[in-house]
């Protein structure tokens, strides 16, 4: 049997201070396989974030557990890549260096994480713009620089945190088509954070649906819709009814 990526068996969180108690994830159970491309949705405070940040190691779940690649590891920082929700590019660094910065870290010698990333930066839609700095990028280019990054991590499961949502509609729609393009032609394993249900069905294999706080699965849907995607298919019957469905599920009267 082919090993998930990502396995989480009921997982729970629970986060105390300044005299609250919120309960932010309840018995959580979900996989991700390879190759896949899953888009996760849910209202603001469902706990998307806090599920990608006990994904990553940034925290440690109450109860449940989080299996890596098929391993229980003691812990799991560095063995997914992440990008959160801002594009954090450091503006006194310019583009090359910023999407350096994960192989400086790891002690990986320049020159050679300087020639793959500069053979990537064209797929990557950032030629010509390696000795930039991020503050004369567009919001567009920012996500792009922001993404190859979190790819040249090496790992071969990204978790993306609405990495489009403070895009305009059109550059949206662009970056949706080329993160496709690129997933499809190297073949990582993508778990896509969105408040936007006609993106998450256009992007994805399968989407799982969270309630509201605190946050459960509430369903799981496979999006049977042919490959590559084309933006006209939002116009049509088939991807019309699998979004109507995604809101009824988050109580949106359609």
């Amino acid at each position: 049997m082919t090993t998930p990526r990502i396995e989480l068996q009921h997982v729970s969180k629970t986060f105390v201070g300044n005299g609250r108690t919120v309960e932010a994830l309840r018995d959580i159970s979900l996989t991700v396989m390879p190759g896949e491309f899953v888009t996760i949705i849910g209202a603001s405070g469902s706990g998307k974030s806090t599920l990608f940040n006990l994904c990553v190691g940034l925290l440690e779940p109450d109860e449940g557990s989080i299996i890596i690649n098929g391993n229980k590891p003691r812990s799991r920082l560095g063995m997914l890549g992440y990008m959160p929700q801002r594009d954090l590019l450091l503006p006194w660094r310019r583009v090359l260096d910023n999407v350096l910065l994960p192989q400086d870290i790891k002690g990986i010698p320049r020159k050679e994480s300087r020639q793959k990333a500069l053979e990537m930066f064209q797929r990557f839609g950032l030629e010509s713009f390696e000795h930039d700095y991020p503050s004369s990028l567009s919001g567009g280019m920012r996500q792009r620089a922001a993404l190859l990054r979190t790819w040249l991590t090496g790992c071969d499961t990204l978790l993306l945190d609405e990495p489009f949502g403070a895009l305009d509609a059109l550059t949206r729609k662009e970056l949706q088509d080329w993160l496709l393009q690129v997933w499809q032609e190297f073949g990582r394993t993508v778990v896509f954070i969105t408040h936007d249900v006609e993106e998450a069905v256009y992007l994805a294999d399968r989407v799982i649906v969270l309630s509201a706080r605190p946050g459960t699965v509430k369903r799981e849907l496979a999006v049977d819709l042919s490959r590559p995607r084309r933006q006209g298919m939002v116009a049509e019957p088939g991807f019309g009814n699998l979004v109507r469905g995604l809101l009824g599920d988050l109580g949106v009267d359609t």
